[in-house]
């Protein structure tokens, strides 16, 4: 892990370029947090019931705090959480989500915990997802809704502060991207409708003001939830049906006419 001057972590926040072991350190602090506590029950919560319902032999989660899992219980058997960068007492393995030491075709579901919000490459994050995905295997993403009270929020705060120095990629362009990598959206769904404060008494309300918003299906979550399948090729190609011709045995080639004509003088 390199150590970089006071300085130069000043001036990589200020021009947007973290350091990956301070960004994942930060992240990880701010889900400690009250208000980050609140986020990840409300986000769990949203997504357990459809994890519940899908079986397989491997599943993935990727984000940048390996110790905040939407994954353990899910009745996939190996669940898998790399660590996005060394931390002294982590027991998970280190690996990029933007290079994932995995086969492809080889997971069968795929989580994507805010790893593209603050992922240097978002879209080469998602590329990644997809290629170890298996055909007709389930991915969720879970990340910030700018059109949202927690993106109006964003405007007003320091870009360098967790979460607010998240892209906050929209839903639609998020959907683009699937589609360009053959990805069939199943659902979509919001969370977080809570304000985003940090005082105690309003987080405590934060599970009833989730309840209220499901209800209303609102949009202005803080939060989305992309359900999407990865489709799969068909096993034996399909051949078009062509119509032969039918011989017409009356008919001579025009060869063989020239062929007769030659002979006969």
């Amino acid at each position: 892990m390199n150590l970089l001057s006071k300085h130069e972590t000043r001036r990589r926040l200020l021009r947007g370029m973290p350091d990956s072991d301070m960004l994942s350190n930060q992240v990880a602090h701010w889900f400690q947090t009250p208000q980050g506590e609140a986020v990840f029950r409300a986000e769990k919560e949203a997504i357990h019931t459809a994890l519940e319902k899908l079986f397989g032999y491997h599943i993935l989660q990727l984000g940048f705090s390996e110790e905040h899992s939407l994954i353990d219980h899910s009745p996939v058997g190996h669940k898998i959480i790399f660590s996005p960068s060394f931390r002294a007492g982590s027991t998970k393995a280190v690996a990029s989500n933007e290079e994932l030491p995995l086969s492809s075709d080889s997971v069968d579901v795929v989580v994507i915990h805010h790893a593209l919000d603050f992922a240097a490459n978002s879209h080469r994050v998602l590329r990644e997802a997809t290629r170890v995905l298996r055909p007709g295997g389930h991915m969720f993403i879970v990340g910030f809704n700018p059109y949202s009270c927690w993106g109006f929020w964003k405007l007003f705060k320091r870009k360098k502060n967790i979460p607010w120095r998240g892209k906050f990629i929209s839903k639609g362009r998020v959907s683009d991207w699937l589609k360009l990598l053959d990805l069939h959206i199943d659902s979509i769904s919001y969370g977080l409708h809570f304000m985003p404060v940090k005082i105690s008494k309003l987080l405590s309300r934060a599970e009833s003001l989730e309840n209220f918003g499901n209800k209303l299906h609102s949009p202005f979550g803080g939060a989305y939830f992309i359900h999407c399948i990865k489709q799969s090729m068909p096993l034996t190609p399909v051949l078009p049906k062509w119509r032969g011709l039918r011989a017409r045995p009356s008919v001579m080639p025009s060869t063989e006419n020239v062929r007769a004509k030659i002979k006969i003088h």
